[in-house]
């Protein structure tokens, strides 16, 4: 039996206690701690058991404690000040000058991503990406970026992890209510539920909105399971990375072409889209069709319009982890589309191939949004450098290092990931501009006049407050299991608050090397039995669902936690989430990563350990490789960076240098006590780190560099493109058909220069070559000296490209180029000649994948 009608009844609060739900409704709170001590303070052992959701507390206070507030003129007043500031927060006009034709209250930028870690209560989140993309946003409200979110709402979010007895990992998927989330439904003109619609190989799917205010950023959420679906397509929002292959190849048509479909259904038409991972890419297959559909336009000159508005973030190093999906699965929800804009099945289908001409060959999400996107990076320096190398085979005719892929390192919001009493300690020696620009050297020089006392003092209340954290997190892990009274009296004694405190919290993927630790359990014991000296290590995880080698690692980590030996000293926290990340970083001593590199794309859970004055213990990877200082000044390093062909030589190496780097270097360091009773050397290394490392790698920086390199150059192509009704987008369609078509004709000969076997460094070289364009304007090519010193190999090691000039007509369609190159530094050096295309309206010229190469003669 279903009702009629259904309603959401909700507490009636007192008057002036109405501000709690505007309060309640924006996930300001979630890097605003004074927003969140006013629900703490109210009932602090409810506002804990509710996951400090603020919708479930206020759904829960009792009504006698409502009625108790409204008499406390000193909350009332502090919730009146907490309001002003909410609003004085939201009111923050834009910038005109970042997008100076962007019309008010509409976003210039739709972020797409399948996941968004925003707040513990929220669960839409798994991981690393997921964080990454609330810290985005997050930062985009604080620097009022006019953008927008789009993802989906999950039913039973990522899965929560427990542990059997014996230490295997089991999940649980709890059922979420949307009406006690920090969440409002998006209702149409008729105050109907807003719903968008996309087919699914030949089933309706209908979708409905639900908004999260995140700050002064909407994320607008697709919620699938809703009576007008089937069963099965109810399912398609029911888990984050839940099913198979054809769930999740449904879940991102729902993302990328219903999330187009929904900004358009709301009339908010963002100028540039950017796709966070592969999972979005079917956005900008869904703009070329509304342009097509909307504009007149042809394939070509939507695609064009799309692509050179998009931005793509790559964020997986390895090739397994990019969504592929083979052919005829690919055809049952897509041969219709494909006829739908002008495409053959087969030519759609190379859109998504690396090599278009192998019909062998799955489609992939990655080389879709490559090709797809003018403006593409990987997440770190190194990063980017193993993209290029992973994605070449789209570009072939390019050296990998011209691989149109460049590199954006990410960052973390500062706001969110620092401790509250850090914080404070900031404000006082920093001023509050850490907060508000993150990313001023100048600002986070002022570390240094910290006094080492008042750091450290600081730092010993938060390892304290994690320690007395992971006793109780313990005890009701052991309290869910049945425990004995003896294991949960244990649970109560782990743990020293003075101790060095080692933390490891990560997915427990296996290049992520959870095991590292166990290789030399020998000398693993010495380290955590040395009661002069003691080390201690939380660890903290969770392996994919179908990751049994995963679950192993874990399952070996909790029974060495659990020997005689080690029980005190080594702990693993069940069912890692934001919350427990939160405590880790800002409680541990130093945060140790071991991935293999170079398959860490960046690890910004360094990041939000370094923001509080953690010292890292890393592999040279990820972000890491860019941050680390060879004289130790900022943290350690387990080796120098070596990439091995032997896995297994390799984790043996780099596990006795971890050991060594800790017994040598990390122990010593914190232990060395001077007078004042403090580790200066330790301290200086914090502060040095904090000084340092905070204006990089923050949230602030990283949108602030996709704003500058990708998001006003997209945001300007739009607009010109868009110009005299697209008229500009059909004539770079245009020119770039015809080029192709000619470019087959391009030809070089006679490259040829002054210089002798022997030149000096600095010396000037001239060169000539003769070009033949077969018909293609001068203007629309540029000829390039490709120079630099060679390897042994003779093979480009460092290259330079300097613009040719036409010195003449030569007839016969040949033209003489000229100009003049010099070698920097000594060495073998060497060139080429290259044409490359050249528009006015193409970023860059690398991303048609067209190039000429003079030929050996």
């Amino acid at each position: 039996m279903r009702p009629l009608k259904t309603f959401s009844a909700v507490p009636r609060l007192p008057d002036g206690l109405s501000g709690l739900w505007e309060l309640a409704y924006n996930c300001w709170f979630a890097w605003n701690s004074e927003i969140a001590n006013i629900f703490s303070t109210i009932d602090h052992g409810l506002w804990a058991s509710c996951r400090e959701n603020p919708v479930v507390f206020l759904n829960r206070v009792p009504q006698q404690t409502l009625m108790e507030l409204a008499q406390d003129e000193f909350f009332l007043q502090r919730l009146e000040e907490a309001l002003g500031t909410l609003r004085q927060y939201l009111s923050k006009e834009g910038s005109s000058t970042t997008f100076p034709d962007q019309p008010e209250n509409k976003p210039a930028v739709a972020y797409f991503s399948l996941e968004y870690g925003i707040a513990s209560c929220l669960p839409i989140y798994s991981g690393g990406l997921g964080i990454l993309a609330g810290d985005h946003l997050k930062s985009a409200s604080d620097l009022n970026l006019p953008l927008t979110g789009v993802g989906l709402c999950y039913r039973e979010g990522y899965f929560r992890q427990y542990m059997t007895p014996d230490g295997w990992q089991q999940e649980r998927y709890p059922d979420y209510d949307f009406e006690e989330l920090p969440l409002k439904p998006v209702k149409d003109a008729e105050n109907q539920p807003l719903t968008v619609e996309v087919d699914l190989a030949g089933q309706r799917l209908t979708a409905r909105v639900w908004l999260c205010a995140v700050g002064r950023i909407r994320l607008y959420l697709l919620d699938a399971n809703i009576p007008e679906n089937s069963p099965e397509l109810r399912q398609v929002t029911s888990r984050l990375y839940g099913g198979d292959l054809e769930m999740r190849l449904r879940q991102e048509m729902l993302l990328g072409v219903g999330g187009v479909r929904l900004l358009d259904k709301l009339g908010l038409r963002p100028t540039v889209i950017h796709m966070n991972e592969g999972h979005s890419a079917f956005a900008a297959l869904e703009r070329i069709r509304t342009f097509m559909r909307e504009k007149g336009l042809s394939f070509e000159a939507a695609l064009e319009m799309a692509a050179s508005t998009s931005v793509f973030t790559t964020h997986t190093p390895v090739p397994a982890g990019n969504d592929r999906f083979p052919a005829d699965l690919m055809a049952r929800y897509f041969e219709s589309y494909a006829r739908d804009i002008g495409l053959s099945f087969k030519v759609f289908l190379a859109l998504g191939r690396e090599d278009p001409r192998n019909d062998q060959e799955p489609f992939c999400m990655t080389v879709l949004a490559l090709r797809l996107s003018r403006f593409n990076n990987g997440v770190s320096v190194l990063h980017g450098k193993v993209s290029r190398n992973m994605w070449k085979r789209v570009w072939p005719q390019f050296p990998v290092e011209d691989v149109p892929i460049g590199a954006i390192t990410n960052g973390v919001h500062m706001p969110t990931w620092v401790a509250p009493d850090l914080a404070l300690v900031y404000d006082r020696y920093l001023g509050s501009n850490w907060r508000e620009d993150p990313d001023c050297t100048r600002v986070w020089k002022n570390a240094d006049s910290i006094p080492d006392a008042e750091l450290w003092r600081t730092h010993e209340r938060l390892r304290e407050r994690l320690v007395d954290f992971v006793r109780k997190r313990l005890r009701r892990q052991l309290m869910d299991k049945g425990a004995r009274a003896k294991e949960l009296q244990t649970a109560e004694e782990v743990l020293d608050p003075r101790a060095l405190t080692i933390g490891f919290a990560r997915r427990f993927a296996t290049y992520k090397r959870a095991n590292m630790l166990l290789m030399d359990e020998e000398r693993l014991i010495r380290l955590v039995t040395n009661r002069e000296r003691p080390v201690q290590f939380i660890f903290a995880g969770k392996a994919h669902p179908a990751d049994n080698d995963g679950k192993r690692l874990i399952q070996k980590l909790i029974e060495l936690c659990r020997r005689e030996e080690t029980r005190y000293s080594m702990v693993f926290l069940e069912d890692y989430d934001m919350k427990i990340a939160m405590r880790m970083v800002q409680g541990c001593d130093v945060w140790l990563n071991t991935p293999r590199r170079p398959l860490e794309a960046c690890g910004t859970s360094g990041m939000k350990a370094m923001a509080n004055g953690v010292l890292q213990l890393s592999t040279l990877d990820g972000w890491w490789d860019e941050a680390y200082r060879s004289d130790n000044s900022v943290g350690f390093a387990i080796g120098m960076g070596e990439e091995y062909e032997d896995n297994a030589y390799q984790d043996f190496v780099e596990s006795q240098t971890l050991y060594t780097v800790l017994e040598s270097d990390v122990v010593p360091d914190f232990y060395d006590i001077g007078h004042g009773n403090l580790p200066r050397s330790w301290v200086h290394k914090m502060k040095r780190g904090i000084g340092d490392l905070g204006p990089i790698f923050n949230a602030h920086r990283m949108v602030e560099d996709y704003t500058e390199k990708a998001y006003i150059p997209a945001y300007r192509n739009g607009t010109a493109l868009a110009q005299n009704d697209f008229q500009p987008a059909k004539e770079l369609a245009s020119w770039r058909m015809d080029l192709m078509t000619q470019w087959g004709g391009l030809a070089i000969r006679n490259v040829r220069s002054d210089a002798k076997e022997r030149i000096f460094v600095q010396e000037p070289i001239k060169v000539w070559a003769e070009v033949h364009l077969n018909g293609v304007g001068p203007n629309n090519v540029q000829v390039e000296v490709y120079h630099g010193l060679l390897d042994k190999d003779g093979v480009f090691s460092r290259r330079s490209t300097t613009s040719m000039r036409e010195d003449k007509d030569l007839g016969d369609g040949w033209r003489l180029y000229r100009c003049e190159i010099q070698p920097h530094d000594p060495g073998r050096f060497g060139f080429t000649v290259r044409i490359m295309p050249s528009h006015p309206y193409l970023p860059d010229p690398h991303s048609l994948g067209l190039i000429h190469w003079a030929q050996t003669e």
